[in-house]
């Protein structure tokens, strides 16, 4: 979610950050009973956090990728297993022998007030990302296609970018090296396309109502009242509404576990996330499955605040609270401890190993180890009382991972004090993004199927690093790992191997905590919701109710 986080993925994504799926009714307010909601083909679905934003071009997170992967189509979306399927590019695209020029065949497509969609639509928004003008924090995502980031960096104009519309129903892409994965890449949000002249008519106002904004996926965001609700209706403009059964899907702001749980207590629900204190309630329900997810979460240090700047002080950190415990009692939904960046069980090398396996554990729970650390980092600030503030999301289940992280560090780092602001999720991206705050708690998911995804986050001025981290070495390994090993696998891999070890191990740039898993109850008449490991969270597309 991907930032991700993300999708963000940064993101970009919320702890407690929870998608439920129920069928009831129109309004997203109360609820008809099954059998109704069967025959209307209605999903309502409550969500932790209001979505951000619906411009592509600006999203960073989970919930604004969700929304956006549902109501809008790029190139490619995400079908079954997180595989690239055809979506505004009609069959295969052509590749030149060098891997360097892709060329696209779009199909026939209209966007929700019946203008075509065009190559130039993505000539326009792909433009508009990397336009410094712009400030996309995504832009970087961008980097593989030529000038990208000499027009992100100021020195070339957007005009320069490698995208060009050959004609209306052609698009052609230049890379500076060849990318395996780009055809998965294209399924990210961040390159959607973008009605220009739509998008220059509403200005400043786009993205941010439901009628500031226009669509050409499968759904259109018909109404958003904003830090509350919003509703979905089938597009009858999409190329592809055949495959779409749905009518209506209603997403209402639920921050609370218990009203989630409520509504699934009164079959108003098909779907609902369970925090720690509901998986045990429902252990033997047949309901309850658990779902493996690719997303990390970590503390993220602002390296400018003087003690945080200091490596001890963030060592020390990073080994001072118990995650195994954390896991068990305060998550105990499938999640499992964190002592990486790149998650289990996500992606393997030229060798067949996965990722994680390779590289191993860094900066694990060790008090004798973190007091240590604290001493020194205390000696060399002149200090020995240090208040913090941990800059955390306003939900139920981030409330108390704020409390234990705070009972924790506080307890095995002495002089310690950890002050914590809540604040509602686009509230904290803000105070991320402008770097005002101290620690926060973060995650992270995978915007493609690659290390990359989560390696090249925090690159010296990287639009997700946040927190002014800088290693001159960390960076050169980035870069090499995307140009000079792009076609050399193994060098590949090794590159980015080290470059976590540098993140982790020698510079402890941030602290991962847990590897998210998901506790979930599921009605079996919910049939063919993707639950996706890259990008977005969900797909709506190809949901019916039987």
């Amino acid at each position: 979610m991907k930032k991700k986080f993300s999708l963000f993925l940064v993101l970009l994504l919320a702890l407690g950050t929870v998608l439920t799926a129920c069928s009831g009714s129109k309004s997203g307010d109360g609820g008809k009973n099954g059998d109704n909601a069967k025959k209307d083909q209605v999903l309502n679905l409550v969500e932790t956090q209001e979505i951000p934003t619906m411009d592509s071009a600006l999203a960073t997170d989970t919930v604004s990728f969700t929304a956006l992967n549902n109501v809008m189509e790029g190139l490619y979306r995400l079908g079954k297993n997180d595989e690239p399927v055809e979506g505004i590019a009609e069959g295969e695209p052509q590749v030149s022998k060098d891997g360097k020029t892709w060329t696209f065949k779009l199909r026939d497509a209209k966007w929700s007030n019946g203008d075509p969609v065009t190559a130039g639509d993505f000539v326009y928004a792909w433009r508009k990302v990397v336009d410094p003008k712009t400030a996309s924090q995504y832009a970087y995502i961008m980097y593989d296609i030529k000038n990208a980031q000499a027009i992100n960096e100021g020195k070339m104009k957007p005009e320069q970018l490698g995208v060009k519309a050959l004609d209306d129903k052609t698009l052609q892409v230049q890379l500076e090296t060849p990318i395996p994965y780009f055809k998965a890449l294209l399924t990210f949000g961040t390159f959607l396309p973008q009605d220009e002249k739509f998008v220059k008519e509403q200005g400043k106002n786009y993205g941010l109502e439901a009628d500031t904004t226009v669509y050409n996926g499968p759904f259109v965001l018909s109404s958003w009242k904003h830090d509350d609700k919003w509703q979905m209706k089938k597009n009858p403009n999409y190329w592809d509404k055949d495959s779409v059964k749905l009518k209506e899907v209603n997403v209402k702001v639920v921050k609370d576990t218990q009203t989630a749980v409520n509504l699934y207590e009164s079959k108003a629900t098909d779907r609902v996330y369970l925090d720690s204190e509901f998986v045990d309630k429902y252990k033997n329900d047949k309901d309850l499955k658990y779902e493996k997810e690719a997303n990390v979460f970590f503390l993220r240090f602002n390296e400018q605040n003087p003690v945080l700047k200091n490596v001890d002080a963030r060592k020390a950190i990073s080994m001072a609270f118990d995650k195994n415990q954390f896991t068990k009692v305060v998550l105990n939904n499938g999640s499992i401890p964190a002592d990486y960046f790149v998650p289990a069980e996500f992606i393997k090398g030229p060798n067949g190993k996965y990722f994680r396996d390779e590289n191993g554990n860094f900066n694990t729970y060790n008090v004798k180890e973190a007091k240590k650390y604290w001493a020194k980092a205390k000696k060399a600030l002149g200090k020995d009382k240090i208040t913090l503030e941990l800059l955390n999301y306003d939900d139920d289940l981030s409330r108390k991972a704020g409390e234990y992280l705070k009972e924790q560090l506080e307890k095995n780092l002495k002089g310690l004090t950890v002050n914590i602001k809540q604040q509602p999720f686009k509230q904290k991206l803000d105070l991320e993004a402008k770097m005002n705050y101290d620690f926060s708690l973060a995650g992270w998911g995978p915007d493609y199927a690659d290390p990359m995804t989560f390696i090249d986050m925090f690159v010296t001025g990287g639009g997700n690093n946040e927190m002014h981290y800088s290693n001159p070495e960390y960076d050169k390994l980035v870069q090499e790992a995307k140009t000079t090993y792009a076609l050399q696998p193994e060098k590949r891999w090794e590159a980015m191997l080290k470059a976590e070890k540098i993140l982790l191990d020698q510079d402890a740039a941030i602290a991962p905590v847990y590897q998210r898993g998901r506790a979930v109850l599921q009605r079996p008449y919910v049939k063919g919701l993707l639950k996706h490991k890259v990008g977005p969270e969900l797909s709506y597309k190809w949901v019916s109710i039987q």
